[in-house]
């Protein structure tokens, strides 16, 4: 089995000490120091021609691909006394050029191979340039992709193909078989490069699977709630997963109707079926994406197993181009307003191979710190892992729940698109894979993190990269929750201006009674997110002393709901048990179609910390509940009855602790609210007792509502601040 045979074990740590991030975990300093590698230098021709002929890359590509690797030098010009190709030049004569032959126009790999001195290690470089690039949002004139093979003599010691963009971890593979060379998948468009070295060769494997290995070896990412899997780029669209593609706009118009393309067509793009004009236009994500196919399988002359061959070209021939060029281009990527409009450049541009770092130093490309320092074990040209900055986080997506009240209650599940991702301080869009965000190298600091997708909700996020704290994932497990745009509406919170307004408000938080936390990050000024409305959410804020506040959020419509100057303290906590006390209370009553003969109830102090239409209307104070009848006339099941008396008096003795406390009474209110607690704990077995009388979904509810009336309960006996 020339291209298997190897058994590979995922590795589950992430070498590096821990930082703090709200949407997941940065990776800093911490078990490894930096190293510097050892220079490199140029062979004889002949013997980099030889070792570039053995690891000739054999290329797969998208059977919807339209721009293969070629040689640029047809298209280039003067321009004050340089060589340059023009982004326009390049990609109206390349599809001109293609639509009047045969195939693809000249099929070209350019090779060079650097050697490290004193070290038997070296580095086969092949650089495929392409005329353009449509990804989904990283889309630019020219692109150059390039593969490594770290060889000793001829043998393979480590093949890096490279991803998206320097921040994406390339897909990477450690002890190759002495008889393997580099088979790349070129992702559509993009032509962002996975390898293969399965016994399936134009289909990625991500994970072993019986006696078949897997296409990567890089280290195991850790997500909580959301598994782990190799930090590496692979190819969503064979993992079966799905990604939309843009339509790229010069001048707010379409590019194939620039007057400068008179050959570019809309055919000369990436299909219609994968593509968008705009993210937002979407009120939910794209479900009819087609999967990869594999088209064109392009390999050196001395291959025979592709269906055409390219020449390999040594990269001096091209070094006097100077500079690869062309306006910038767009396309409408939704970063809301209350994440600070501050990334305008987010489309990436491409420069001269030569005036890159892994140009000379094909090691600055080895994302994995596991590699790098085998090959630093090895040889002593290549230095230690450096520290790596890496935020981690998943997308996730919220649906309603089967488990739950109609909208009342969500749940949490894999994306049905890949999503985008921006950083304000390096703008820079990095797509996702298998759902997960990777940025690696981000600076100590304070950062902005935007996440964005095909008819999603946009979402944006404070998060703070320190290189010595201890991970705090935020969300679930460290998730980002992008609901469906038709779905989504924003939930907005204001800490005020100055004193007991909220202003020394510190951090945000927003869980849903059945999805748990979705949101959690730094507060500094108004902020907001994007919540589905299907939900029923807490908002709970947290100030500089540490003490938590929680408001009840029910959404309506789509209209954005506003959380205003919330207060943290046993008040705001016992507002808050009053109110969801209040909202299950009557949830349970119209579940079980009661008419109570109750007189006209008013609402207990406290219970209007509650935003939404429909949910936490009133409470029936200390009055003891009269029993109720069903509207044939008969008395409800005692069950029912003692449940509602239960749910009363909750309610009656969270507005009394709520009139303590805002009485400056706080060993008066504590007491109220350890009676609250013994009535959580009688309703909750009144609870067990009535469960056969009320749809499951309700007495789920009631269920995770009373949990978290405890949880709220032991925080505000634990508040200091009244």
């Amino acid at each position: 089995m020339a291209d298997g045979g190897l058994t590979r074990r995922r590795a589950l740590a992430l070498l590096g000490g821990a930082g703090v991030v709200g949407a997941g975990a940065v990776f800093g300093p911490g078990l490894l120091e930096s190293g510097e590698d050892a220079p490199t230098t140029g062979t004889d021709d002949g013997l980099a021609r030889d070792l570039a002929v053995r690891f000739a890359p054999t290329l797969y590509f998208d059977a919807r691909e339209r721009w293969f690797p070629t040689d640029p030098r047809p298209y280039t010009s003067e321009r004050d006394g340089e060589t340059v190709v023009d982004g326009f030049d390049a990609f109206d004569g390349y599809t001109r050029r293609f639509a009047e032959g045969d195939g693809p126009p000249a099929p070209t790999v350019f090779h060079r191979v650097r050697r490290y001195e004193d070290s038997p290690l070296a580095a086969v470089q092949f650089w495929l340039y392409s005329a353009f690039d449509q990804f989904t949002t990283n889309f630019h004139w020219h692109d150059w992709e390039v593969i490594h093979a770290f060889v000793d003599a001829d043998e393979p010691q480590l093949f890096v193909a490279s991803s998206h963009s320097r921040r994406v971890p390339n897909n990477e593979f450690l002890d190759p078989d002495p008889g393997v060379r580099p088979r790349v998948l070129s992702e559509l468009g993009s032509h962002s490069s996975a390898l293969s070295v399965n016994d399936s060769p134009d289909r990625f494997q991500r994970f072993p699977a019986g006696d078949a290995i897997a296409d990567i070896t890089n280290s195991a990412l850790e997500v909580p709630d959301a598994g782990d899997l190799p930090a590496a780029y692979g190819l969503p669209r064979d993992e079966g997963f799905r990604l939309p593609y843009v339509v790229p706009e010069l001048d707010g118009a379409p590019l194939y109707e620039h007057e400068r393309l008179p050959a570019v067509e809309r055919s000369s793009l990436v299909p219609p079926e994968l593509t968008v004009h705009s993210f937002d236009a979407l009120s939910s994500p794209p479900a009819d994406l087609p999967a990869r196919d594999t088209g064109l399988v392009l390999g050196h002359a001395a291959e025979g197993d592709a269906d055409s061959t390219y020449d390999l070209v040594s990269m001096a021939e091209i070094d006097d181009i100077e500079a690869f060029t062309g306006p910038q281009l767009s396309f409408e990527f939704a970063v809301p307003a209350f994440g600070e409009d501050l990334i305008a450049d987010h489309i990436t541009t491409t420069g001269t191979p030569w005036s890159q770092s892994r140009y000379d130093n094909p090691a600055a490309d080895i994302s994995d710190p596991v590699h790098r320092r085998a090959l630093a074990d090895r040889y002593d040209a290549i230095g230690e892992p450096a520290p790596v900055n890496r935020l981690v986080a998943a997308v996730r997506q919220p649906f309603e729940s089967d488990e739950a009240p109609d909208g009342e209650g969500l749940t949490v599940g894999e994306p049905t698109v890949e999503a985008v991702c921006l950083v304000e301080s390096d703008p820079t869009a990095v797509p996702t894979f298998a759902g997960r965000v990777v940025v690696d190298g981000l600076p100590p600091g304070d950062h902005r993190l935007t996440v964005n997708g095909a008819g999603l909700a946009p979402h944006s996020e404070r998060v703070a990269v320190t290189a010595d704290s201890t991970p705090d994932l935020a969300g679930v497990g460290g998730a980002v929750a992008l609901p469906a745009a038709g779905d989504a509406v924003k939930l907005q919170v204001d800490p005020g201006d100055g004193g007991d307004s909220g202003a020394d408000l510190t951090d945000l938080a927003v869980e849903d009674d059945f999805a748990g936390r979705l949101y959690d990050a730094p507060l500094d000024g108004p902020d907001a997110v994007y919540v589905h409305r299907g939900g029923a959410y807490t908002t709970e804020v947290r100030d500089a002393d540490d003490e938590v506040g929680a408001v009840r959020v029910n959404p309506a419509g789509r209209e954005p709901v506003t959380v205003d100057r919330p207060r943290t303290g046993k008040a705001s906590l016992a507002s808050f048990l009053a109110t969801l006390s209040a909202e299950t209370r009557e949830e349970v009553r119209a579940a079980a179609d009661l008419e109570t003969a109750t007189p006209e109830t008013t609402e207990a102090p406290g219970t209007s910390d509650s935003l939404g239409a429909g949910k936490g209307r009133g409470a029936d104070g200390d009055r003891e509940p009269t029993a109720g009848t069903d509207r044939g006339g008969r008395p409800e099941t005692p069950g029912l009855r003692g449940l509602l008396q239960s749910l009363d008096a909750v309610v009656a003795a969270a507005g009394r602790a709520v009139e303590q406390a805002e009485a400056g009474n706080g060993q008066g209110a504590d007491e109220r609210l350890r009676a609250v607690a013994d009535r959580l704990d009688r309703t909750a077995r009144r609870l067990d007792e009535s469960r056969r009388d009320l749809p499951e979904p309700v007495a789920n509810a009631v269920d995770r509502r009373l949990d978290q009336a405890g949880r709220r309960v032991e925080q505000a006996l634990a508040a200091d601040k009244l």
